[in-house]
């Protein structure tokens, strides 16, 4: 522990927001990594009710189902069966403006794993310019005698390079790691979101047609 404080102390200033700047990617990644699980978004007893959805009596328990659950997934189903009387036409433009709120559920925090994979890089940079400016303030007041001075002010600038660096790129990976499981859950639930309308739309032709 002793030798993380030193390590830090040693970075400067700019090291502060760089550590703030770390646990903050941290936490975003272990709060992904648990909400973007498969089963939990794509839940397979409502996709199990979408494929098995024939009659108009499946529509009850299909409600009562996603009404159950929580979820991108859950509450595109629901507002699809909620609004099953509507056009297609209607229909799709209610979904398409529930499936923008549901989209910001599935990419919450994202944008911050983004900021902080372009920002660590570019704080390191400034440490290290913090640092070379206390090497020729050094250099300028009791030239180049002093070496352990110099010596310090050029492992600020290296230890908060490399800092910013290992902060950055493990974040622009994780970044697009869960930006692509997000992508691909979005088609997913886009694909059972038409299936369930075609199967609405199926069920009102049957319906019409006996009356």
């Amino acid at each position: 522990m002793a030798e993380v404080v030193a390590y830090l102390s040693r970075g400067g200033i700019t090291m502060i927001p760089l550590l703030l700047s770390s646990v903050l990617a941290l936490a975003i990644v272990i709060e992904r990594a648990i909400s973007l699980r498969r089963r939990k978004i794509l839940i397979p007893e409502i996709i199990s009710v979408v494929e098995s959805l024939d009659r108009a009596e499946d529509i009850k328990l299909a409600v009562a189902i996603c009404e159950k659950n929580s979820g991108a997934f859950a509450s595109l189903i629901l507002t699809g069966l909620q609004n099953q009387d509507l056009s297609p036409v209607e229909m799709r433009e209610v979904l398409t403006d529930q499936g923008r709120q549901e989209v910001r559920a599935l990419e919450r925090g994202l944008p911050a794993l983004e900021t902080i994979s372009g920002i660590a890089p570019l704080l390191g940079l400034l440490g290290t310019v913090l640092g070379m400016i206390k090497v020729f303030t050094v250099i300028s007041r009791q030239g180049t005698g002093q070496a352990s001075q110099l010596a310090g002010g050029i492992s600020e600038a290296l230890i908060t390079t490399v800092t910013g660096l290992i902060i950055g790129i493990p974040a622009l990976i994780m970044y697009n790691h869960f930006s692509n499981r997000a992508d691909n859950f979005i088609l997913d639930i886009e694909k059972y979101t038409t299936k369930l309308m075609f199967k609405i739309r199926m069920l009102q032709k049957t319906k019409d047609a006996v009356q």
